[in-house]
């Protein structure tokens, strides 16, 4: 009797399962959707300016930082449209808490490597703004509000990233707790 007790109390009900399931596809999806405009945004920013008779042009790939942000972005987009479908393949198995836990490490991995991208794209969008009077550097914001404006919205849309990943983390180690060894 101890045993059959023991099997049903293991067994998450079905209506939950489902709902949490719900829930991992709608964050993957946005996580996916924030991360894709994001990487399009940064890839696709560029402006040209006259200054005092010459040219110049902003690009997102004169900066090794924006070329780190857009990798990841790009890395961070392309394994969330893969652990979607890993998702949809844990439906059909049902409930296995040390399948969770591999989410759960994936979607560490992925919201640090986002978080990273956007610390780096962050401290030279910093630096574009306001300058650095000690070193010299000057800011270049107001010369090229566009490539500014856009990048920004890019950081945004990526720090929501970051937060959806996080959600995702979180959901995933809860449930991976009901491992049993």
């Amino acid at each position: 009797m101890s045993t059959i007790e023991s099997k049903f109390e293991q067994n998450p009900p079905l209506k939950t399962e489902k709902i949490f399931l719900g829930f991992q596809i709608c964050v993957r999806i946005l996580a996916t959707a924030s991360t894709l405009v994001a990487t399009w945004m940064v890839l696709t920013s560029k402006q040209s300016t006259e200054i005092i008779g010459m040219k110049f042009d902003a690009r997102y790939s004169y900066s090794p930082a924006y070329k780190f942000f857009a990798v990841a972005n790009a890395i961070a987009c392309v394994f969330s449209v893969l652990s979607l479908f890993l998702v949809f393949l844990l439906k059909r198995q049902c409930s296995n808490p040390a399948n969770y836990f591999f989410l759960f490490l994936h979607d560490l991995f992925m919201a640090l490597l986002v978080l990273a991208g956007c610390a780096a794209a962050t401290a030279i969008g910093y630096v574009g703004k306001h300058g650095n009077d000690h070193s010299g550097w000057q800011p270049i914001c107001d010369h090229f509000g566009k490539f500014c404006k856009r990048i920004t919205n890019s950081v945004i849309l990526s720090y929501l990233a970051v937060f959806f990943l996080l959600m995702l983390t979180i959901s995933s180690a809860s449930k991976s707790r009901q491992i049993q060894v």
